[in-house]
């Protein structure tokens, strides 16, 4: 991975999306609400209890001390729809942690996440050479799993009974897509 002491998490575009690092400036009432709808943070670890104030706080931490975390802007008509990041990254063993929020219900089935995930994969295998995206995912989570298994995510393990998700416990899948790219891991897979 390329060593830099300070860095700047860049925007990232795509055909319908721009990716813009996360700030306070994407603190509102909208993006309160998707963290306390049922619906939207049923498989997440947290959620429910967010105010305005808490939002703000934690996307105050993230100006402070930035990571690899974007805001999902469509660009017809600058929406804020969602959020995804890469982090922690660790450096030593060249790979990052994935998660994606999809708040805006109205832009649920439309290949956003997709194609969100598509371009910060694409960055953090050929700009931050990451030879490994991991993510962990509850695996009732069906939509989720399809998706990442569609963009070439393979689990690597499952965690039994991981935690309580609608009312019952669930198990979480741990998943990992490798930088074919990178002739390290392209060895590897052919040795092995």
């Amino acid at each position: 991975m390329k060593e830099t002491n300070t860095f700047i998490t860049p925007t990232l575009e795509t055909e319908r999306l721009k990716l813009e690092p996360i700030s306070i400036k994407f603190c509102s009432n909208k993006y309160v609400n998707w963290l306390n709808d049922p619906e939207i943070y049923q498989y997440l670890d947290n959620g429910g209890n967010y105010t305005y104030n808490s939002l703000f706080d934690y996307l105050s931490k993230y100006t402070e001390d930035p990571v690899f975390f974007w805001a999902i802007i469509i660009k017809k008509g600058n929406k804020h729809i969602g959020n995804i990041k890469v982090d922690p990254i660790n450096k030593k063993n060249q790979s990052g942690e994935y998660g994606i929020l999809m708040g805006d219900k109205n832009s649920w089935g439309q290949g956003y996440a997709k194609e969100a995930t598509k371009a910060v994969i694409d960055y953090c295998f050929k700009v931050l050479e990451l030879r490994k995206i991991t993510l962990g995912v509850i695996k009732d989570n069906i939509a989720a799993v399809k998706l990442y298994q569609k963009l070439g995510f393979e689990t690597e393990g499952t965690y039994k009974m991981h935690g309580i998700y609608n009312g019952k416990f669930c198990d979480a899948l741990r998943m990992a897509k490798f930088n074919l790219e990178d002739p390290r891991v392209n060895n590897y897979f052919h040795q092995n």
